[in-house]
C-alpha cells in the first residue's frame, strides 16, 4: 500500500500531463478529477482584477486549445488548460464561432468559455459621428441596450472631478469647463455594464490617440491654447462640409478675430438655444430632440442668460468660451493652420447641392453673394 501511496503523484502528473495534449480525455471521471486537483484556484480565479475591455478575435479553424494558448498568451487566462477543462466539461469544445467578442481583463475561466464558446457576445456598438455634442452622445446613449447610468454619464461629462482631470492633464481645460470637444468621434464596442467613467475614458483615450501629441503641442506662433484651438474648430465642423473649405472658414473667423469684429456664427447660437431647450426637458426626451435646428428667430435678437452670453456671437465679439460639439481632425487641423491669405470676412452657403460656400472680403461682395444665392431678393 505504501508503494501504491508514492507512486501516486507519479501517475497523477503522467495523467494530467497526458490529458494536457488529449482534451478528450477530460471526459474520463478519473482523469477528470485528478486535472481539476491539479488546476486548483486556476481554474475559478480570473488572471487579472482589472475590469478593462479588450477585443479578441476567434479565428476560423481555431480550437479551444488554441484558443486557450492565445488568452493565456494575452493574460486572460492563468492556465490554459482551465478553459479547454470548462469548455469539454460542458460539451463546448466544438461549437466554436468565428468572430471578434469584447471580453474583460477580470473574467473568470468559466466568463471567458461562456462568452467565447457559445458566441455569447453581448457588446454593444456605439457609433458617434463628428460634430456631436453631450447632449447628443447621452441622448444616443440612451437609445442603445446598455444598463449604464447615463444621466451619470452626463455629469461626469459636464462636470469632470479633479480625480479624472488629474489623468489627463493634456487636456488643459479653464477652471469649471466640461469634456465637450474631447470625446471622440468612432465606433465603440462595449459591454452592456459599461459604467459612465469607464466609457469616458475610452472616448478621452481615443481623443488622445486621434489628435496625437504634435497637435496638441500648439506652436507660440498660433498665439492660441489647444483648447482655443479646438474652440475655433468646433464652430468650423459646425459650419463646414466639404473638407477644402475648412481651412478658408476657419481662416474667416481668424480673420475676424483679429480685425476685432462679431464671428456672427450661427452654430454658436444654436448651441445656447439648445441648451436651454434641453433644460426644459426631461432627460428622457432628449433622444427626441432635433438638435441645431433653425428656430424661426433672427439669430441677431436671440438673448442669451449671462453663462450663455459668450455664444451670442451676433452680440459678443471674441472667441466663445468653449466648444460647441466635438470636431474632425480635418477641422482641428484648420484651426490651427487657417487659411487668411485671401482676407475672407464673410461666407455663406451657395444653397446649390454642392455643399460649398461663396466668399466674400468686402460687406458689398458678400451682399452680391447674398443676392446671387436667393438670400435677398
Amino acid at each position: 500500500m505504501a508503494g501504491l501511496t508514492a507512486l501516486r503523484p507519479i501517475v497523477a502528473g503522467a495523467v494530467v500531463d497526458w490529458a494536457a495534449g488529449n482534451p478528450g480525455a477530460l471526459r474520463v471521471p478519473f482523469v477528470a478529477d485528478l486535472v481539476r486537483e491539479d488546476l486548483g484556484q486556476d481554474l475559478l480565479t480570473a488572471a487579472s482584477s482589472d475590469p478593462a475591455q479588450v477585443e479578441f478575435s476567434v479565428a476560423p479553424g481555431d480550437t479551444a486549445s488554441s484558443i486557450a494558448i492565445r488568452l493565456a498568451e494575452a493574460g486572460l487566462l492563468r492556465d490554459p488548460r482551465a478553459f479547454v477543462f470548462i469548455a469539454v466539461e460542458r460539451g463546448l469544445e466544438s461549437q466554436l464561432e468565428a468572430g471578434s467578442f469584447i471580453l474583460r481583463r477580470n473574467m473568470t475561466p468559466d466568463q471567458l468559455v461562456t462568452s467565447l464558446l457559445q458566441a455569447r457576445d453581448l457588446s454593444v456598438t456605439i457609433g458617434l459621428r463628428e460634430g456631436l455634442r453631450i447632449e447628443q452622445i447621452a441622448a444616443k446613449l440612451q437609445t442603445l441596450p446598455l444598463t449604464m447610468d447615463v444621466q451619470a454619464f452626463y455629469r461626469l461629462a459636464t462636470n469632470p472631478p479633479a480625480s479624472l482631470l488629474a489623468d489627463y492633464p493634456w487636456l488643459g481645460l479653464p477652471k469649471g469647463a466640461s469634456l465637450e470637444g474631447f470625446l471622440a468621434p468612432d465606433t465603440y464596442r462595449v459591454l452592456p455594464d459599461t459604467s459612465p467613467e469607464e466609457f469616458i475614458r475610452m472616448l478621452l483615450d481615443r481623443f488622445r490617440e486621434m489628435v496625437g501629441p504634435e497637435r496638441l503641442a500648439v506652436p507660440k506662433e498660433r498665439g492660441l491654447t489647444f483648447y482655443q484651438v479646438l474652440t475655433l474648430a468646433s464652430i468650423v465642423e459646425r459650419e463646414a462640409v466639404v473638407d477644402a473649405e475648412r481651412p478658408l472658414i476657419a481662416g474667416v473667423y481668424e480673420n475676424r478675430l483679429r480685425r476685432k469684429m462679431l464671428l456672427q456664427a450661427d452654430p454658436t447660437v444654436f448651441y445656447g438655444h439648445d441648451t436651454l431647450e434641453l433644460a426644459k426637458l426631461p432627460f428622457g426626451r432628449w433622444p427626441a430632440y432635433l438638435f441645431w435646428a433653425p428656430f424661426g428667430q433672427k439669430l441677431a435678437d436671440v438673448e442669451f442668460p449671462p453663462e450663455l452670453a459668450g455664444y451670442q456671437t451676433y452680440r459678443q465679439k471674441g472667441l466663445i468660451p468653449g466648444p460647441i460639439c466635438t470636431p474632425s481632425l480635418a477641422s482641428i487641423d484648420a484651426a490651427l493652420t487657417p487659411d487668411t491669405s485671401d482676407g475672407y470676412l464673410y461666407f455663406v452657403a451657395k444653397g446649390d447641392g454642392s455643399s460649398t460656400h461663396a466668399f466674400a472680403r468686402t460687406f458689398k461682395e458678400h451682399q452680391a453673394n447674398l443676392k446671387k444665392y436667393g438670400y435677398q431678393p
